[in-house]
């Protein structure tokens, strides 16, 4: 059957009062690379169907893998049976009423090893190139194009095809002394530069001939747009509504309710989503498999638009559900899969911004990043791949690596200079979340807490 036969099928199958049926057909081509050589290529698929049932407030939700025809009936029979048995959700509402989405009856969209055409050709230049230099790459290319399409007895008929393209590339002395890292996300490979990312490579690797032994400490710190993108993905993860009315995070007023309406930074920031952003377009439509304090099966299909959950340095919005917007009383403001943040016009580039330093560190990326304190948003990690000293707008050498402890809340009022922001490629959470455009920050003083012996 086809997602959209399938579909329909199991929403005629179900006996529960009211139903929701998605289906996920997924394909995944992948290039991996080692020692200046290509050592594995790959294309698979996936498909998975999620049947949600709802008898009177009782939700049922069954989700399996590559379910046949003769299958369907069993799940959607599960599903029915779970929502009998489930007791009410207090989250229920009213199911969103039917939309139809352009080219819903269209074959599922897939990708194929021919996506990488014109990228590995250029690959291969790159590791002839770092042969000559005398250096190693490393690394993987992985595109992923899935569709959703997500039906309902309400009326709903809505799909998305979600391209989703990384690359990332490691570069290491022969000694492996030496190491330095970039990656970048796309949405088809068209976009993708490697003779650019390989020198970017090397002139690290450069640098990092000098060694400079520095002590714990507070530094001015230069964060690039990819490690931006880490903390400030973990700030959006941890902006539930519902946990900041009761009391658990650093969204919660101390007095009670959310911290909406207060200013977190004196500079202009905005940290935004839009599902029609260019370069990292993601689903208009709310897409929930399951309920959690964040998402509601109930929501399924409601439309997303532009969304700012910090204008102009003051927080404004947070992840609601409907139910949970009722309880703030703040307008309903779901997850949505992508993320921007922006400063004031006319920020400077990374590069810029190293020339008009006097002192201080350059980082590459964060890693191991763990949560602390919820209260206060305080994480833990590592530096990785090069941390750089800068020293009268010039990159001097590499000092050794440290383990940090910020709060990307506290972060943002500390904030000196926002640069220009960019299409980025977040090193810790890129297996979950790639589409996001970052500028490059300075902070006065990057709570560098210890040395690390990590190499």
């Amino acid at each position: 059957m086809t997602p959209q036969e399938t579909v329909e099928r199991a929403l005629a199958l179900s006996k529960a009062d009211e139903c929701v049926v998605i289906v996920d057909e997924g394909s995944t081509a992948n290039l991996r690379f080692a020692g200046n050589t290509l050592t594995t290529n790959g294309v698979a698929r996936s498909s998975q169907l999620t049947v949600i049932s709802i008898t009177g407030q009782g939700v049922g939700v069954v989700s399996r893998s590559a379910v046949r025809p003769d299958q369907l009936a069993d799940v959607v029979t599960a599903a029915d049976l779970a929502s009998h048995e489930a007791p009410p959700a207090e989250d229920a509402r009213p199911l969103v009423a039917g939309t139809s989405s352009q080219g819903w009856d269209d074959p599922a969209a897939s990708t194929s090893i021919e996506v990488f055409e014109r990228f590995a050709p250029a690959l291969g230049e790159a590791f002839a190139g770092a042969e000559t230099a005398g250096h190693r790459l490393y690394g993987f290319a992985e595109h992923i194009v899935a569709s959703t399409f997500l039906g309902s007895s309400s009326g709903l008929r809505l799909r998305h095809d979600q391209p989703t393209g990384r690359l990332e590339l490691n570069a290491k002395s022969p000694d492996m002394t030496r190491s330095a890292w970039t990656g970048v996300a796309t949405r088809d490979f068209a976009d993708v530069d490697v003779a650019a990312l390989d020198e970017t490579l090397g002139r690290r690797l450069d640098w990092a001939k000098r060694r400079v032994a520095l002590p714990a400490g507070r530094y001015e710190t230069l964060i690039p747009p990819t490690a931006v993108a880490d903390l400030m993905i973990y700030l959006y993860w941890s902006a539930g509504a519902r946990d900041a009315a009761d009391g658990r995070t650093v969204f919660s007023r101390p007095e009670g309710g959310t911290r909406v309406g207060e200013s977190l930074s004196a500079s202009p920031v905005r940290l935004y989503s839009d599902p029609a952003a260019s370069g990292i377009e993601c689903a208009p439509f709310v897409v929930a498999h399951a309920g959690s304090r964040e998402r509601s099966v109930f929501d399924n299909g409601l439309p997303l638009a532009s969304t700012d959950w910090i204008r102009d340095g003051s927080l404004s919005a947070l992840l609601q559900t409907r139910h949970s917007a009722e309880l703030t009383g703040l307008a309903p403001t779901p997850a949505i899969d992508n993320l921007i943040m922006a400063g004031p016009e006319g920020g400077r580039s990374l590069e810029e911004m190293i020339a008009s330093t006097d002192r201080g560190l350059l980082l590459t990326c964060l890693w191991y990043i763990r949560e602390v304190d919820p209260q206060s948003l305080l994480l833990t990690g590592l530096t990785r791949d090069g941390v750089y000293l800068v020293e009268n707008g010039e990159v001097v050498g590499e000092v050794n690596n440290f383990r940090f402890n910020e709060s990307p809340v506290d972060l943002l009022g500390r904030l000196t200079e926002i640069g220009r922001e960019e299409q980025t490629l977040p090193r810790e959470w890129n297996d979950y979340f790639t589409r996001t455009i970052m500028p490059p920050v300075r902070v006065s003083d990057f709570n560098m807490s210890t040395v690390s012996q990590a190499s």
